[in-house]
C-alpha cells in the first residue's frame, strides 16, 4: 500500500506540469485536493476519508469556469492514466460519496472537451 501511495504521489507531481499556463487552476491544485483521496481511489480504504472529501470540495469550488473544469479534467485523467491501480468505479463513486455535486469526471476515458 505504502508503495502505491508513494506512486501516486510521484505521478502526481509529474502531473503538475500538464495545465497551460495562464489557467487560474493548475494540475499542482487539483492533485494537493485529491492526494488524500489515493487510499480510496486505489481500493484501499472502503470509503473517502474526511480530508479526500474537503479536497473534492475545494476542486469543486475552485474549478468555476469552463476552462478550469477542463484544465482540472485534463490533471485527473491524466493522474488517473499514470496511475493503473484506480478503480475506475470507486473514481466515478467519489463526489456522490463526499456529498459534492462536481461536474468534473474523474476517470482515465473521459473526453474533457465535452
Amino acid at each position: 500500500m505504502k508503495g502505491a501511495v508513494i506512486s501516486m504521489l510521484v505521478v502526481l507531481a509529474m502531473v503538475a506540469f500538464v495545465a497551460k499556463p495562464g489557467e487560474a487552476i493548475t494540475c499542482a491544485d487539483v492533485n494537493s485536493y485529491l492526494a488524500s483521496c489515493v487510499p480510496f481511489l486505489t481500493g484501499g480504504a472502503g470509503a473517502p476519508t474526511a480530508a479526500c472529501c474537503t479536497g473534492v470540495s475545494k476542486l469543486k469550488d475552485n474549478a468555476v469556469s469552463t476552462a478550469d473544469k477542463q484544465a482540472a479534467c485534463n490533471c485527473v485523467k491524466a493522474a488517473a492514466a499514470a496511475l493503473p491501480t484506480i478503480k475506475d468505479d470507486a473514481a466515478s463513486s467519489l463526489p456522490g460519496k463526499c456529498n459534492v455535486p462536481l461536474n468534473i469526471p474523474i476517470s482515465k476515458n473521459t473526453n474533457c472537451k465535452e
